[in-house]
């Protein structure tokens, strides 16, 4: 199979207003409510018309931090993004395949969002978005899913020849526990009564879960309560074998103090299993000074990996140099960037190997941007990926039950429905069934409801 060439006739933007049925406290951001973007394309090949789409969350303080903006303007930040990356793809009169189209048009609407002021991080959403939508587009047009299309050339991308994709049928799901999360259910906090966990504790009964993602704030003391406070609840509730990440959110000032915390860390008793289960410690320092320090003298013992860092290309392989072990894999960031440093793990030298791709989560929502980032990031052939969208948000939000329905329909293994009448994404046992992703497109057999969306301008 050759790669598609097509060229773009039409790029909509629409979003969605979404509430959190409970607060996401991340570092120092408090989320309960934020827009979802959706893209949709129209493309030609051949002649014919092929539609693809994408979605995604547009996340407050994680793109920027800066505590002078406020949540709307972190917002907009990302409907710039997006514009820009509407106007660069559809200036593009040539038929290209979807990766060159993302090598012109992709660069050029990143730099203009810089040139902007953006940071880097925020002015590649919109092109993100556009590969995702363009990628499922160029699937349909030649009647092949993801793994199948990307690994026998279809993107045109030079990575994915080198690569062996998964086929993979069901993956681990990595639950968060955000920092203001409830541990117990006897903890005071927010529950609102809707029949899904709002603890901890009760996400564990519920699911069967094995995998965490513990938030940390960096202040030695909190940080030592909760963590020995989710220790106990793990040991008693969770499956015998649990594991956990920590994520540092960009919480530590300086490599020095980042020492510092984990050594305090590691002399705590009552942590000692805990630490002795944790699999990797993410972006522990701001983005500005990550990729300045080296951490490889710390004596960190579980990898460190990066996470807001990754707006570059080469990031990886600066890290590596620094004493980073590995990188998220997150569809926010691009396509394109996944696979790239999907590649570089695979081809780092055996002494600095493993390198490890993890799959993390922009509280990706029920329906197109929860599949295509699942099924990106288990082709990769990474096992445990953190999925937070369906316990912050109840099932499809506020979209027409139409949809919801549409897109359970679809993908009967990937969601079930309640006795409420309402789609939730179905995890048992800990897990997710992938199966019904493989087919035609970017792992979509539903569309959203687009009237029912908010156009941007």
């Amino acid at each position: 199979m050759t790669a598609v060439t097509l060229r773009l006739r039409e790029v909509a933007l629409f979003e969605r207003p979404v509430t959190l049925r409970l607060p996401f406290r991340f570092g120092a951001a408090t989320v309960t409510r934020c827009p979802q973007a959706f893209v949709r394309v129209e493309a030609e090949v051949g002649g014919r018309r092929l539609t693809g789409a994408t979605a995604e969350l547009m996340v407050p303080k994680w793109f920027d931090k800066s505590p002078a903006l406020t949540h709307e303007q972190n917002f907009e930040q990302l409907r710039i993004a997006l514009r820009l990356a509407r106007e660069a793809y559809l200036s593009d009169s040539q038929a290209a395949t979807p990766h060159a189209l993302s090598l012109q048009s992709g660069e050029q609407a990143i730099a203009q969002g810089v040139a902007l002021g953006l940071p880097r991080l925020a002015a590649q959403f919109g092109a993100a978005l556009l590969d995702k939508a363009v990628a499922d587009a160029a699937l349909r047009a030649v009647g092949t899913g993801w793994v199948d299309g990307v690994s026998a050339g279809v993107l045109g991308d030079p990575f994915s020849p080198r690569l062996t994709l998964r086929q993979a049928l069901s993956v681990n799901l990595r639950h968060t526990v955000g920092l203001a999360d409830r541990l117990t259910d006897s903890d005071e906090g927010p529950d609102p009564q809707d029949g899904l966990p709002a603890s901890l504790e009760a996400a564990i009964t519920r699911h069967g879960l094995r995998y965490f993602k513990l938030k940390l704030c960096g202040r030695l003391d909190e940080d030592l309560r909760r963590l020995g406070r989710i220790a106990q609840v793990l040991d008693r509730d969770a499956a015998a074998d649990w594991q956990v990440t920590l994520d540092g959110n960009e919480t530590f000032d300086s490599a020095h103090a980042l020492g510092r915390f984990w050594q305090a860390l590691a002399q705590q008793p009552g942590l000692q299993r805990l630490l002795q289960r944790t699999l990797l410690l993410e972006q522990p320092l701001p983005r500005k000074l990550a990729l300045a320090e080296s951490i490889a003298g710390l004596a960190i013992a579980p990898p460190v990996i990066l996470d807001e860092s990754d707006d570059q290309d080469d990031v990886l392989e600066r890290g590596l140099a620094l004493g980073y072990r590995g990188i998220s894999s997150k569809a926010c960031k691009g396509i394109y960037r996944s696979l790239r440093n999907a590649l570089c793990a695979a081809l780092v030298p055996p002494q600095q190997r493993p390198v490890l791709l993890s799959g993390e989560d922009l509280t990706c929502q029920a329906g197109l941007a929860v599949q295509q980032d699942t099924l990106l990031a288990a082709s990769l052939g990474i096992t445990h990926i953190e999925r937070n969208g369906h316990h912050y948000v109840d099932g499809f939000g506020i979209a027409p039950a139409a949809e919801a329905h549409a897109f359970a329909a679809a993908h009967a293994g990937f969601y079930e429905t309640g006795s409420d009448g309402r789609p939730h994404l179905a995890v048992h046992d800990g897990r997710l069934d992938l199966s019904s992703l493989h087919g035609i497109g970017f792992a979509s057999g539903a569309m959203p409801l687009w009237s029912s969306l908010t156009a941007i301008p």
